[in-house]
């Protein structure tokens, strides 16, 4: 569960950060397997696992993205700061923050502002996600 949690955010910042306009976006891991799709609808982009089933959506608010599992529970939210986003659970507590630096790499932070990772847009429109040592971790496109 908590890997799917993570897929859903990671969509919702591969939109909210880079502006990805594909009405699909594929994630691979490390070596290139797909593991999961996410597609846009009316409301926001609703979250698939490789074999195609469900797993979560996210709806728009005037700030951000709320989450919700794939039973229609909220499961966390994202609001849009200056130089990023804030991640919260679904009780409101802040989980982590994403901030987008001049240089067009994103970092994420967990709660306590510790780096946890990373994001990078090339100029072919591919987003790839590193880990706090730079270590590739996967790919979205």
């Amino acid at each position: 569960m908590k890997k799917i949690i993570l897929s859903l955010f990671l969509f919702s910042f591969l939109f909210l950060s880079f502006g990805v306009s594909e009405a699909a976006v594929n994630s691979y891991d490390k070596y290139g397997s797909k593991t999961g799709s996410y597609r846009e609808t009316s409301s926001g982009f609703n979250t698939y696992d490789k074999y195609g089933s469900k797993t979560g959506s996210y709806r728009k608010t005037s700030s951000g993205y709320n989450s919700y599992d794939k039973n229609g529970a909220k499961t966390g939210s994202y609001r849009k700061t200056s130089s990023g986003y804030n991640e919260y659970d679904k009780y409101g507590r802040k989980t982590g923050s994403y901030k987008t630096g001049s240089n067009g790499v994103t970092t994420k932070y967990d709660a306590y502002g510790r780096k946890i990772g990373s994001f990078k847009k090339d100029s072919s429109g591919r987003v790839t996600e590193y880990d706090k040592n730079g270590r590739k971790v996967g790919s979205y496109r």
